[in-house]
């Protein structure tokens, strides 16, 4: 039986006909392919999560309400043990060792006191008590905790009695931190520092209830008991160009004593510039000195 032939779409008596009409079927095919994936949507990525944020800022401590200053009264000695905590034999801050004293008794020495206030209140100190920045309260980095002591401002006379129960301040030419209410008594909160007398105050000593003079400030640089050495060393702050300075005689023990002082020093900071200057001198125990 003979069959016609199938529709190819091709005359088989055309040798080249079937080829090129294949040919072009494969080429209609394939633009159908390339077509067809054109028009079919690529695939959506998954949605991300939200990233988390890389700082969530803390929210402000909550500040203490203001309290009547004058109404708080001043620390009142009273016999205390020795705090378990804040009082090893030494302990090192900033690369520098502190070594607590055995005894607060016959403690006494000026210097200048800061103060610390609202950014500490309530954070624990160094004999484990919470900070109160209205409580009658200092630090100091060598008295025994707790020790009861006077802070008489040299200039302006006026005096308060805290209670130490903290470290600090680690601050070269500072002697003791104040609280924020001990500050405001001495009226020092508005330059930050003052020039200060503290004195130890045993539970039976009487406190101090009037008010001191001012006194005149000054920085020592030397005391000697040949007058000559105490000329020379005028002589030297002169040609480095300090100006202020003067010879102070006095008599100590019936014996001749020559001081050389700069000054009066009118505030803290030229305090402190003063006594840089002189350390970069080589002399390294100058020190503040009354009139």
């Amino acid at each position: 039986m003979h069959l016609a032939p199938a529709q190819s779409g091709c005359d088989p008596s055309r040798p080249t006909g079937c080829h090129a009409a294949l040919r072009i079927a494969a080429a209609l095919v394939a633009i159908a392919v390339i077509l067809a994936g054109c028009t079919t949507p690529a695939p959506r990525p998954a949605p991300r999560a939200p990233s988390e944020p890389t700082h969530v800022p803390i929210p402000p401590p909550t500040l203490p309400p203001p309290k009547d200053i004058e109404a708080i009264p001043d620390a009142v000695p009273r016999p205390e043990p020795r705090s378990a905590r804040g009082n090893p034999p030494f302990y090192n801050v900033l690369g520098k060792r502190y070594f607590v004293l055995a005894t607060a008794d016959g403690y006494h020495e000026r210097g200048v006191a800061s103060w610390y206030g609202p950014g500490f209140h309530e954070a624990r100190t160094s004999n484990g008590e919470p900070y109160d920045m209205y409580a009658m309260t200092a630090a100091h980095k060598t008295l025994p905790l707790p020790t009861y002591v006077q802070v008489t401002n040299l200039k302006n006379g006026r005096s308060v009695v805290v209670r130490v129960n903290d470290r600090g301040p680690f601050k070269d030419s500072r002697i003791i931190d104040l609280s924020y209410t001990a500050a405001a008594k001495l009226d020092m909160l508005r330059e930050g520092t003052t020039f200060v007398e503290v004195r130890e105050l045993t539970p039976v000593a009487d406190v101090q209830e009037e008010s001191a003079p001012a006194t005149a400030l000054y920085v020592q640089a030397g005391a000697f008991s040949a007058e000559s050495n105490a000329a020379n060393l005028l002589a030297q702050l002169r040609s480095k160009g300090i100006s202020k300075g003067f010879v102070r005689a006095d008599e100590i023990n019936g014996k001749p004593m020559y001081r050389v002082r700069i000054g009066p020093i009118p505030s803290v900071p030229e305090f402190d510039r003063v006594l840089a200057r002189l350390k970069s001198l080589g002399i390294a125990d100058a020190q503040l000195a009354l009139d």
